[in-house]
């Protein structure tokens, strides 16, 4: 399991799995507006994925630099997709912080479908 940046303290130090990070930001995907479902980055992420909360899910990043997230999204036909992305981008950096104590440099949101909310 490979950790994402830790915070350290004079107690002691927190490191926190990316996958961890992977599900506060599929579960905050999930609840907004305008998003229908995750996409897989590949066939084979769709296969070996068994929890699709984290299915197109990518945390990478450092201490120093902050952790970076790349999101796979299916979005509402019918939305203006930009400030759909927009909106998943700010509220995914705002928990993400606030749950964590993490700091996000950088959320990149990729677009990969648009469908109808009851396909």
């Amino acid at each position: 399991m490979e950790a994402a940046p830790s915070l350290a303290s004079s107690l002691g130090r927190i490191s926190i799995s990316n996958e961890a990070v992977a599900h506060i930001v599929g579960r905050v995907a999930a609840e907004a507006y305008g998003v229908v479902g995750m996409a897989a980055r590949n066939p084979r992420e769709r296969l070996l994925t068994r929890d699709r909360l984290r299915q197109g899910i990518t945390v990478g990043g450092s201490a120093e630099e902050g952790v970076t997230i790349e999101l796979n999204v299916v979005v509402e036909y019918g939305l203006n997709l930009a400030e759909v992305a927009a909106t998943l981008r700010n509220r995914v950096r705002y928990e993400v912080e606030r749950l964590t104590g993490l700091r996000v440099a950088e959320v990149e949101v990729r677009i990969q479908d648009v469908r109808h909310p009851s396909a």
